[in-house]
């Protein structure tokens, strides 16, 4: 088994599988007669491949166990998936590069309970891992026909410390 180390998140290191969601940087704009602020465009889904349409769904984040093994990944080739939380909690983000189909070594991100993140259409991913707490995420993808998940298991599991 090999240790997996979470690296803290940045827009940089994060951009090869997707968006950094946080509204440091943001467009920022005031409406409804100056009461709102609004961060504008933080991501773009991407979900309306072979007649998809985006959907919003609420999550709820079962808080993991550390040691924790990551033994598989999953990705979603007909769309992205974004994931922001509601309730605060730090959380942590997995993800791999592909390499011939299968999901590459897997880097993992400490995201702070302020930051949402979108992963890109057919981005390998490991589902969600809360910290801590149960924690609530509000969820755009996509919803439609045709076949948008995929799974792979690792020959042998990383073991990620508690962050």
């Amino acid at each position: 088994m090999t240790a997996l180390i979470c690296e803290p998140i940045s827009r940089q290191a994060f951009s090869p599988f997707g968006t950094v969601m946080a509204i440091e940087g943001a467009e920022r704009r005031i409406i409804n007669g100056g009461t709102t602020e609004r961060f504008h465009a933080l991501a773009t889904a991407d979900t309306e491949t072979e007649n998809g349409k985006t959907i919003v769904s609420l999550f709820r984040g079962q808080p993991r166990r550390f040691p924790y093994q990551v033994g598989m990944m999953e990705r979603h080739p007909l769309g992205s998936q974004a994931f922001y939380p509601l309730t605060g909690g730090d959380w942590i983000a997995v993800v791999a590069d592909d390499e011939d189909g299968r999901p590459g070594v897997p880097r993992a991100f400490l995201v702070p309970g302020i930051v949402g993140l979108q992963y890109g259409a057919n981005v390998w991913h490991h589902p969600l891992i809360a910290v801590g707490k149960v924690s609530d995420f509000l969820v755009v993808d996509r919803d439609g026909p045709g076949s948008n998940l995929e799974e792979a298991d690792y020959p042998a599991p990383y073991i990620l410390a508690a962050p």
